[in-house]
């Protein structure tokens, strides 16, 4: 299975992570400045719930959000 929410369809999404330094201007610094910017990944969390799907009971990955929401019934 991979890794995708079955009932909405939620896969990972791309970002970024940035370095900063630098006294913020509040602080009486000169301000943050970025020394670097990273790629990264958001993983969703995905949960494995088994779901009665008409009669029949299957084990379906689902994320948080989704689980939450209880539009499915539980086996």
């Amino acid at each position: 299975m991979s890794k995708v929410c079955a009932i909405c369809g939620k896969v990972k999404a791309n970002g970024g992570h940035i370095t900063r330094k630098g006294m913020a201007k509040k602080a009486g610094g000169i301000g943050m400045h970025v020394v670097k910017n990273t790629k990264r990944t958001f993983e969703i969390n995905l949960q494995t719930v088994k779901i009665n799907d008409n009669g029949t009971v299957k084990s379906v990955k689902l994320c948080t959000s989704c689980i939450r929401t209880g539009n499915f019934q539980k086996a």
